[in-house]
């Protein structure tokens, strides 16, 4: 099982002194945090992207590019990259030159963002969301996978003879996860191609989480590509940590009520009660996060959020340094202890690469929705 963090790239007052970081202190930061989480062993660094202010990260595969020539071993992702107001075709070629500089540590996750203003900046309407998101990705999963495509769709100007270069590193694209809060299609779109299927669990209740990554083992199992316990599955969820709980409690109580994503809301005894959250001791978020499995099953990746709501940089350090300590390395037993052989890994470029070559690449048969080839 992998773990790691995840960002949004946010720049938010930190209301303990009411000082706003600069957007390119916020920057500095994200790469730290990386370097941080490859230093602790941690799998995975996972950055959002966004167009609008309060945030940072407009150019995810910039910063990916500049972490994956610091680090060795980290898996390089997004959490998420829109592929609603992304050319498929820049994704395809930005991705797969991230690759090659990476040696391959690169996946991708795949959303419709949810900032309705960001789509006609991008010359798309925010109600064909979806739409979108099946057509732009039915494009993104042949470019990868065609040396030569011709292609006619409803959103973009026709292909004809275009071959997007670099091609994916050893003839494998990278593995796509699919991001979704809330569309049940988006989780259809992900069963379909085979592809992974990861819920950011973190404002919604467990039963919410539980239907949603159901449905697509259900349509996974349908696909043909194994069965719904084999489904690849990632979550997200966010914890702040202290040795004593009251002390992280009483620290974190002022980010958390000031918060622009969930302050001025219920009270943190309400939404840590009522949503992933944790906020407490390193057993306390073991004993939680645990507790993921008894409504998504087994799964594969689990990312952590940390660094928002104004939280100084120090102190996110702090906190992945318990995480890789205190909290990962018991994790890793109990989950590993409690899977079943017949639940596969995360994938990685080695993994896809020995599944290509043994002639087993997953992948949807059919022609793909929304789409002529």
């Amino acid at each position: 099982m992998q773990f790691g963090i995840f960002t949004v790239g946010d720049v938010t007052p930190d209301p303990t002194t009411g000082r706003t970081p600069t957007e390119h202190e916020r920057i500095k930061a994200m790469v730290a945090i990386a370097l941080k989480a490859e230093e602790v062993g941690l799998d995975v660094f996972a950055t959002g992207e966004h167009h609008n202010p309060p945030f940072v990260p407009s150019s995810p595969t910039t910063m990916l590019g500049w972490i994956a020539a610091r680090t060795e071993r980290l898996i390089l992702s997004t959490s998420t990259t829109l592929i609603t107001t992304n050319d498929p075709v820049k994704i395809a070629e930005d991705f797969a030159m991230l690759q090659h500089l990476a040696d391959g540590r690169v996946d991708v996750m795949l959303g419709r963002g949810n900032t309705g203003p960001v789509y006609p900046w991008f010359g798309q309407d925010i109600r064909q969301g979806i739409p979108l998101a099946i057509e732009n990705y039915a494009l993104l999963h042949k470019l990868w996978r065609e040396d030569v495509v011709d292609w006619q769709g409803r959103f973009r100007t026709p292909l004809q003879g275009f071959t997007s270069t670099p091609r994916p590193l050893d003839g494998v694209p990278p593995f796509v996860w699919h991001g979704s809060i809330r569309s049940p299609e988006i989780a259809e779109q992900a069963a379909y191609y085979g592809d992974g299927f990861f819920h950011n669990n973190i404002f919604w209740n467990k039963e919410h989480t539980q239907r949603m990554v159901s449905l697509y083992r259900e349509r996974y199992a349908h696909y043909g590509h194994g069965t719904a316990e084999q489904a690849i599955v990632g979550l997200g969820g966010q914890v702040f940590m202290r040795r004593n709980s009251q002390d992280a409690v009483r620290e974190f109580r002022p980010y958390f009520d000031n918060a622009p994503v969930y302050g001025h809301g219920p009270s943190l005894e309400d939404f840590t009660e009522q949503t992933p959250l944790t906020v407490g001791s390193p057993q306390q978020v073991v004993e939680k996060t645990l507790a993921f499995r008894d409504y998504a099953g087994d799964y594969q990746r689990q990312l952590f959020l940390m660094d928002h709501a104004g939280l100084p940089l120090k102190t996110v350090l702090e906190q992945i340094d318990m995480l890789g300590e205190e909290v990962v390395p018991v994790l890793r037993e109990e989950f590993a202890a409690r899977r079943p052989a017949q639940v596969p890994d995360a994938p990685t470029h080695a993994s896809l690469l020995a599944r290509r070559e043994a002639g087993t690449e997953a992948g949807a048969g059919a022609a793909a929705p929304g789409a002529t080839a």
